[in-house]
């Protein structure tokens, strides 16, 4: 049994601690926001994500998991640190904040009192662990990178089968113990990398600017598709199939958004251009990210040419389905143009209603599917949540005027438009 510290209980953190601690380590989760660990405290996870409510509450009746804002005695108490803050980018700027991170790892150095290994999980930029390594170099502490994996909706999973485990440390003692950590997830067949400490933080940036490229890339030949009358999936389906390629990723939609994407290849290129290196792809990934949006609302503007006083219904605003996650949604972008353009607008969320929405003109959430597709003039389907797989078409197929737009294509166009529905999706 290894005892813990994870400082910061968002979604790395939480996720992380619960999950360790369900391996039969004690873990304790730091967060400043007394808040926060009051409800954690009770069982109440402040994230969505599926399965993370049951394992908690199992490890804190087991006693395994417990939450505190007393860094000082949760430092004292742990043999391994884990620093789980955010690392946004700054303001108007491609460079990362890390004054989250720096601030953690002097709180840490105050109450250190034995021999410690502090982990870097937040995703930092190349040579952050050698920064922290100057600070701590007249203390007992080994700095390693051990950066997560975890997807959004597929967190705990993801945690107990992870495709890898990377470790970087630039001394063999605490890559030994790190192992011993994890050798629960390796004995179940993950992969464990041990690399030095630098790469570890690159593998990370690495890892997601390429999944931001094949879900850019997959978007723009959708646009492409669009224009010469091909469906996008069949190309996903015949470029997928190459292993050398792969089909993960490769679905076309609306722009990359979340906690990752939109931060780390930002990243990246600031750590590239600090090194005087061109990452030209991934700038080009970013900038077609950004005009995603745009794009989609000029397919809106062809398809119905004027918004005012149309009933829109709009079927998720997550950036994805299975989170609560808004962060860079492209329905942040698309709703507020719509209500500004004199639309009427209903969404649904399975995750509830949003307070980035509060305050537009004509846009309020329903409580339920059917409340927000009744009466609608178009139903937009922005995320592709299970519940709207569902969906009955054959009883709104009264409405001879309905268009559907279908931004995640979970529908097949020849069955829709059967049924006398107007029916439109990505690169189709």
């Amino acid at each position: 049994m290894h005892k813990l510290c994870m400082i910061g209980t968002g979604y790395v953190g939480l996720v992380s601690g619960v999950c360790f601690a369900d391996l039969g380590n004690k873990v304790i989760c730091v967060d400043q926001d007394k808040n926060k660990i009051d409800k954690l405290r009770k069982g109440i996870s402040p994230i969505y994500e599926p399965g993370l409510d049951e394992i908690l509450k199992k490890n804190i009746r087991d006693d395994r998991i417990e939450f505190t804002s007393n860094l000082k005695e949760a430092v004292k108490k742990s043999d391994i640190i884990f620093l789980c803050v955010g690392t946004p980018n700054k303001k108007n700027s491609l460079d990362v904040n890390l004054s989250f991170v720096f601030k953690a790892v002097k709180e840490v150095i105050k109450n250190i009192n034995s021999k410690k290994i502090i982990v870097t999980k937040s995703t930092v930029p190349v040579g952050t662990g050698d920064q922290i390594e100057k600070l701590v170099k007249k203390k007992k502490a080994y700095i390693i990178s051990n950066p997560e994996f975890l997807r959004e909706g597929e967190a705990i999973r993801d945690f107990i089968y992870p495709d890898r485990v990377v470790v970087g440390s630039n001394e063999v003692k605490s890559k030994k113990i790190l192992r011993n950590l994890y050798s629960p997830l390796i004995s179940k067949g993950a992969k464990y990398v041990s690399t030095n400490r630098r790469a570890a933080e690159l593998i990370k940036y690495a890892s997601n600017a390429f999944l931001a490229t094949k879900i850019t890339f997959i978007n723009e030949i959708a646009n492409l598709c669009e224009k010469t009358g091909i469906d996008v999936e069949d190309i996903s389906i015949g470029i997928g199939l190459d292993n050398r390629i792969g089909s993960r990723f490769l679905r076309a939609g609306p722009a990359y958004g979340g906690s990752c994407f939109p931060k780390d290849t930002k990243a990246i290129v600031s750590t590239a251009d600090k090194f005087k290196s061109n990452l030209s792809v991934i700038k080009s990934v970013i900038k077609s990210n950004q005009n995603r949006s745009d794009l989609l609302l000029k397919r809106l503007h062809s398809i119905i040419k004027k918004f005012n006083n149309k009933n829109v219904s709009f079927l998720g605003v997550t950036f994805k389905a299975n989170t609560d996650d808004m962060r860079d949604s492209s329905s942040l972008k698309i709703i507020p143009y719509l209500s500004k353009k004199g639309a009427k607008i209903k969404y649904y969320d399975p995750t509830g209603s949003k307070k980035e929405f509060n305050n537009l003109k004509n846009v309020e959430y329903a409580n339920s599917i059917q409340n927000c597709i009744s009466g609608s003039d178009i139903i937009i389907i922005h995320t592709e949540w299970n519940d709207f797989k569902s969906i009955n078409f054959r009883k709104l197929s009264k409405n001879k005027k309905l268009i559907i737009y279908d931004m995640r294509n979970i529908f097949s166009p020849t069955k829709i438009e059967k049924l006398g529905i107007k029916y439109f999706g990505i690169g189709r």
